[in-house]
């Protein structure tokens, strides 16, 4: 390992200094300054450093290319690890620690693989520290924004969506009425249909992960249409040929409600289906479920999104409130390739937090037609309301008793908190 010391007139200067001595993987192990500028410690595993060409190891004259330049500048900056404002002694020691360390390492002769191991290893020190004591300077400095995040991390919701809405509030207000303007703030950002569904009708085509209950959803919506307008003007139908006995499902609903249910083998057999149904003010139609991980997603939703182009069908989304946060995320984003006009949550008793539903509804924008929960139809089902699905989320946070830990909080925020002090 190669630890050099540099002193330049500002912080650009020693950068450039380093990435031309030792190459755009150097390391900063610590800044501090100094009369007259500033002195930075920079590292370089010692494979890197021989790797390096030969002028890489002397100073040159800066690029002729500008850009060129701010380009290499900027990935040396994005590995510069600074002790934050108002950070302790105890960054100075981290960072003596470190140094130390990295001295012993240069003096033995281990091989490469383990000195670059060790190199990872104070580099996460280091951050870590930081992260503390960047935390624990937010909680001294702004005690209602330190306790909101702490808040919102139990209700769920995810760090950057918690670091955005306290990062808006305004510095002077007390807890109790931050915390209201946090949760009237989730409300407004959650976007909802009301019953336009079933009260004026259209054509809708379910997508989503497999087992979500978009069968389920679809016959609640369905009974609950026949006990407002009749069986008349309402049909379903079924694209679901890979599920074992979807297809008979659907029949068995539709001659229990008196409907007519209609079942294809392709989805490119809709728009003359749909064409065959010209006085239908309500068709619901159930696909079959894919996993987004799925290497057919996309060829599915491109079929999909040309036939509902065609036909003059909408998507909308099912997708569980019962699922992990970041299985949500991720659901909606491949499920995007749908290009669905809504989305329709399921399973909301099985919930134990809806931070993460919530969180997903505001990142992706999609408006939330309807919530369902439970098996009963058409009960359990009924038309979205932002505040209720908030005030669901605070009571689910209340029962389950969730805390949130120091350790947590401070990889979550430690690296942000200047945005929100």
């Amino acid at each position: 390992m190669k630890i050099r010391t540099y002193f330049a007139k500002d912080m650009r200067q020693a950068l450039r200094q380093i990435r031309e001595d030792q190459g755009p993987d150097a390391v900063i192990l610590s800044t501090r300054a100094v009369p007259g500028g500033v002195e930075v410690a920079a590292a370089i595993d010692a494979a890197d450093f021989a790797r390096l060409p030969p002028t890489a190891t002397q100073p040159t004259a800066p690029a002729p290319q500008a850009a060129a330049a701010d380009k290499d500048f900027a990935a040396l900056l994005a590995r510069t690890i600074v002790t934050p404002p108002g950070a302790t002694s105890a960054a100075a020691t981290v960072a003596a620690s470190a140094l130390a360390t990295s001295e012993a390492s240069a003096a033995d002769a281990a091989p490469s693989a383990q000195l670059g191991a060790e190199l990872r290893s104070m580099r996460h020190l280091l951050e870590s520290q930081m992260a503390q004591l960047a935390w624990n300077d937010l909680t001294r400095r702004a005690p209602v924004q330190a306790e909101l995040l702490k808040q919102l991390t139990e209700l769920g919701l995810t760090a950057e969506l918690a670091n955005e809405l306290v990062s808006t509030l305004p510095a002077n207000l007390d807890y109790d009425e931050s915390q209201r303007r946090c949760l009237a703030v989730i409300a407004r950002r959650i976007e909802v249909t009301g019953d336009v569904l079933l009260d004026t009708g259209g054509k809708v085509a379910f997508v989503g992960p497999t087992g979500v209950g978009k069968t389920t959803a679809i016959a609640k919506l369905a009974a609950r249409w026949v006990m407002r307008h009749g069986s008349r003007d309402i049909a379903l139908v079924s694209v679901d040929g890979q599920r074992f006995g979807a297809q008979e499902q659907l029949r068995v609903l539709g001659r229990l409600l008196g409907v007519e249910a209609y079942t294809l083998d392709d989805v490119a057999d809709l728009p003359e289906l749909l064409g065959r149904l010209p006085d239908r003010r309500l068709v619901l139609i159930d696909t079959a479920g894919i996993s987004p991980r799925d290497a057919a997603l996309a060829t599915r939703a491109k079929q999909l999104v040309a036939v509902a182009d065609k036909a003059g069908v909408t998507v909308c989304l099912a997708l569980s409130a019962g699922a992990q946060a970041g299985v949500l995320q991720e659901a909606a984003a491949r499920f995007a390739a749908f290009r669905p006009a809504s989305c329709l949550i399921t399973k909301l008793d099985e919930a134990a937090s809806l931070g993460g539903t919530l969180s997903m509804l505001i990142a992706a924008a999609l408006p939330l037609s309807y919530v369902s929960e439970g098996q009963r139809i058409p009960e359990d089902l009924s038309p979205a309301r932002a505040h209720q699905m908030v005030s669901r989320a605070v009571q689910l946070s209340r029962v389950a008793g969730a805390t949130a830990g120091e350790e947590l909080l401070t990889r979550r925020f430690g690296g942000v908190t200047h945005d929100v002090a």
